[in-house]
């Protein structure tokens, strides 16, 4: 192969008219001044493909065996661009965004049909390690001359688009988002740290953007969230593995007020999100969100354990040639494993759902009539009156507090009407009789009426402090150590410490019987059981802490109550087997939500509900998918014949773009007609229509005479593209 791949050029041959020659003998030159070496097409797309196949083949690995490639195949890769750029022009796909708005053809491949779907586009985003040493070390930069090459294509967003949201009026959101200032400077040895990327959930690239000397800064996520909308509009939801703080970070920028309008949802993913707190969960997690289906919103999890075999070979790469790598991947990884996989990705999903509401019509009655529940809104009711639970767990009551307060502040009225009348008897006995002339005397004697007039001051304070809460408490009469009142805030100030530490453990351990039920739950993953083990064990240092104070707090009431070993807190499941909540101020082990049957049956009907959704969704995309094979085929196949008139060469490139995905439609069809016979399918395989953009135009093919200009006009760049080699 090595061999066959170089070609020798003669000594005269340093000329315009021998570059070309070689161009269309099938080799590209390594110089264009004077060449003596040639490497052919056929050994450069050999390159191109297996590189794509097995990430660790790397160029430099490559050129090693065919002289100096590395300059070669940058020309062959911008003339394979060009000819993309030629091909999308012929096809009218060449509007700016057209790769963004047609991404997907489940998901963006709209149709004229009314479909009914709660989040128009399901996407994730996050960001992926892929670091590129800085230029200004020099025992590290790379060996390659700086240039002035850009990446073609409109899937990176430019990293001035990036800076403006953490510069001006976005600067609030400009935050580095989980690192420390040990990591922080960490970063400054690279100088791209990695790529934040968005996929839609069945993982084709939307966006990606380089992260430049950083780490997580909020401005990665808010311009690919700015991107989206701009080009998709309302009723986009974005997965996050912290999509709870960014949704503060989203709401506080200069977008939040965009966003709201446009109905953007984020939320957290499902394998990160379990290991949130279990109140964050209740808001964000996948599982309680309406409308969201079955999806987990971890696509990109499942999208970098594929591209991380990029990071040793982008190491030591120019920008270009990194953002070059990357996006041949992406491009190659959307029409040869994502589309391949995407009917079989609707099948499962389909199948999984069916199976789920299956399953629940048995198994749910059967739990209902178990906890004696009678309607399906119950566990609606019971999710709000657990949210409640939780927030309450908080802070504590605000009329305690007030009464707490004000029995405190009683008290120290008490001691400073003490202090004042101690030290007014003490300056009432200093008189001109007992006075001496001396300067001992005098300095006592204005001791004493400094000490009576800071008492005052802190009698007549505190005498404010109490009037005032008066007021708040509507108490006509002041309380006395002989009211019930008085004795009813004494024990509540006592008790006080011991509630507060109560509060913080209980918390602390519910949240933690929570994620155990659902780390044991039949289906959860063995990764995800690991995630969540870890996260438990980073709680376990607060529960730890909790539980000392709470035993200290425990020995110092009168009668003492029972003290709690970390051997026995660590071993409860069920929230009734914690008997300490009896001594909180609501015992929520009597409440009905907190059984563990009603725990399942939740868990259940809640799953349920998302399968339905997931139905709905899948309806829609396996729709999609059919009329765009039907479309895509049936247009593909027209331009290539109307191109065979004007351009053999054109047409061929037609034929491949349609070869590209197009191989893998009789797989799609077939999968289809599968999912079709699945029992409960409810949707439709038959194409449809679809739903005309206001950018594109309603005429025919035929009838488009413009679009005739245009394979006349892009037919004759093919031969120029052909006939002249651009400098890299």
């Amino acid at each position: 192969m090595a061999k066959d791949a170089l070609t020798e050029v003669g000594a005269d041959s340093g000329s315009w008219t021998a570059t070309i020659v070689d161009l269309f003998s099938g080799v590209i030159p390594c110089s264009l001044i004077s060449p003596s070496v040639a490497v052919t097409v056929d050994a450069l797309e050999f390159y191109r493909i297996a590189h794509l196949c097995d990430l660790h083949f790397s160029m430099q690995a490559f050129a090693k065996t065919l002289c100096d490639l590395h300059a070669v195949f940058d020309l062959y890769i911008q003339v394979h661009s060009s000819v993309d750029a030629l091909v999308a022009e012929v096809l009218n796909r060449n509007t700016p965004n057209w790769r963004l708005k047609h991404a997907c053809p489940s998901c963006t491949y709209t149709l004229a049909d009314k479909e009914q779907l709660t989040f128009k586009l399901l996407y994730a985003h996050g960001w992926q390690r892929l670091r590129t040493l800085g230029v200004d070390d020099e025992d590290t930069q790379s060996s390659e001359l700086p240039t002035m090459q850009q990446v073609r294509g409109d899937q990176y967003l430019p990293r001035d688009y990036v800076n403006s949201w953490g510069n001006g009026r976005q600067e609030e959101a400009n935050t580095t988002i989980g690192t420390d200032d040990t990591t922080k400077r960490m970063w400054g040895v690279y100088d791209e740290t990695g790529i934040f990327i968005a996929v839609c959930r069945h993982g084709f690239s939307l966006v990606m953007a380089d992260m430049v000397q950083s780490g997580e800064l909020a401005e990665y996520p808010l311009a690919v969230v700015s991107k989206l909308l701009d080009t998709f509009g309302s009723d986009l939801s974005g997965g996050y593995d912290i999509g709870c703080q960014f949704k503060t970070t989203l709401d506080n920028s200069s977008l939040g007020t965009h966003a709201r309008s446009l109905n953007y949802t984020s939320l957290v993913s499902a394998f990160h999100g379990h290991a949130h707190k279990w109140l964050c969960q209740l808001d964000h997690l996948a599982t309680y969100v309406s409308g969201l289906g079955l999806e987990d919103l971890e696509t990109c999890e499942r999208t970098f354990s594929k591209s991380n075999a990029l990071a040793p070979t982008m190491r030591y790469a120019s920008i270009f040639h990194r953002q070059q790598g990357i996006t041949n991947y992406f491009e190659h990884n959307d029409d040869y494993e994502v589309y391949a996989n995407l009917s079989n990705f609707l099948y499962h999903n389909y199948k999984q759902a069916l199976d789920i509401i299956c399953d629940s019509q048995i198994t749910l009655p059967k739990l209902m009539q178990d906890i004696n529940v009678t309607e399906e809104s119950t566990f609606d009711e019971w999710l709000k009156e657990e949210k409640v639970y939780l927030q309450g767990l908080c802070t504590e009551p605000e009329l305690e507090t007030l009464q707490m307060e004000y029995w405190q502040k009683l008290v120290n009225l008490s001691t400073s009407k003490n202090e004042l009348d101690t030290a007014s008897s003490l300056w009432a006995m200093s008189t001109p009789s007992n006075a001496h002339s001396s300067a001992s005397d005098e300095s006592a004697t204005r001791r004493l009426e400094m000490t009576r007039r800071h008492a005052l001051e802190n009698f007549e304070k505190d005498l404010g402090v109490m009037q005032e809460l008066e007021r708040k408490l509507g108490i006509l009469h002041r309380w006395t150590p002989e009211d019930a009142n008085w004795q009813n805030a004494g024990r509540l100030i006592a008790n006080r410490k011991y509630q507060r530490s109560l509060d913080q453990l209980e918390g602390l351990i519910v949240a933690r019987i929570f994620e155990l039920t659902k780390m044991n739950r039949s289906g959860t993953g063995y990764k995800m059981r690991k995630h969540i083990a870890k996260a438990l064990q980073t709680r376990s240092m607060a529960i730890r802490s909790a539980l000392d104070r709470y035993n200290a707090a425990a020995r110092a009431l009168s009668p003492p109550r029972r003290m709690l070993k970390w051997e026995e807190v660590v071993e409860y499941a069920f929230l009734a087997d914690f008997d300490l909540l009896r001594d909180s101020r609501s015992d929520v082990s009597q409440r009905q939500w907190a059984t563990p049957a009603a725990h399942q049956a939740t868990d259940l009907y809640f799953k349920r509900c998302r399968a339905k959704e997931e139905i709905t969704r899948l309806n829609v995309e396996v729709r999609r998918l059919a009329s765009y094979i039907h479309d895509e085929d049936h247009y593909l196949r027209e331009c290539q014949q109307q191109a065979e008139a004007f351009s053999p060469a054109l047409a061929h490139q037609i034929s491949l773009r349609w070869q590209a995905r197009g191989r893998f439609n009789f797989r799609h069809i077939k999968c289809l007609q599968d999912i079709a016979r699945l029992p409960g399918f409810s949707g439709t395989i038959v194409p449809g229509v679809l739903k005309p953009l206001a950018t594109e135009s309603a005429d025919d093919l035929d009838d488009d005479e413009e679009e005739l200009m245009n394979m006349e006009e892009a037919t004759e760049a093919l031969q120029n593209v052909l006939h002249i080699a651009m400098d890299s």
